[in-house]
């Protein structure tokens, strides 16, 4: 089967880590049939999700490094974000969302795969624009 071409938010690569609504929809893109990307943004983000799950006493500190370990570990393409940062703008610009989540998009589009997202927000505000072709709800992963 010829792997498929998505892109993953934080909304979804945290849920790899840490159990949650949807971890087991998240965790069905590591089954190796799924060619990952990512913008590098990623590591900051999922990292200050780790930060603020540790203050709130959601998780330990070793938790959280145990998940920073692994988040190093998982085999993507790491796009960088200076290769993204202006079509993520004018993705935000069009549609109200933020630049971070129009650099996500923008990858999805680059790589002509999915970003495949738990964020309904985002699902809601591009779902009317042309860009919809490029989002995959977490909860149809299967």
């Amino acid at each position: 089967m010829a792997e498929r071409q998505v892109v993953v938010d934080a909304s979804v690569a945290i849920k790899w880590f840490l159990d949650e609504d949807g971890s087991a929809h998240a965790r069905l893109l590591l089954d190796g049939t799924w060619s990952l990307s990512v913008p590098d943004l990623i590591y900051a983000e999922v990292g200050n999700v780790l930060w603020k799950r540790l203050r709130r006493g959601e998780i330990a500190a070793d938790e959280g490094e145990a998940a920073i370990e692994a988040l190093l570990e998982v085999p993507w393409r790491v796009h960088p974000a200076s290769a993204l940062v202006g079509a993520g703008f004018a993705i935000a610009e069009a549609t109200g969302c933020t630049v971070y989540d129009g650099l996500y998009v923008a990858a999805a589009v680059k790589c002509d795969g999915l970003l495949v997202t738990a964020d309904g927000r985002l699902l809601e505000r591009l779902a009317s624009t042309a860009l919809a072709s490029h989002l995959l709800r977490l909860a149809h992963v299967q």
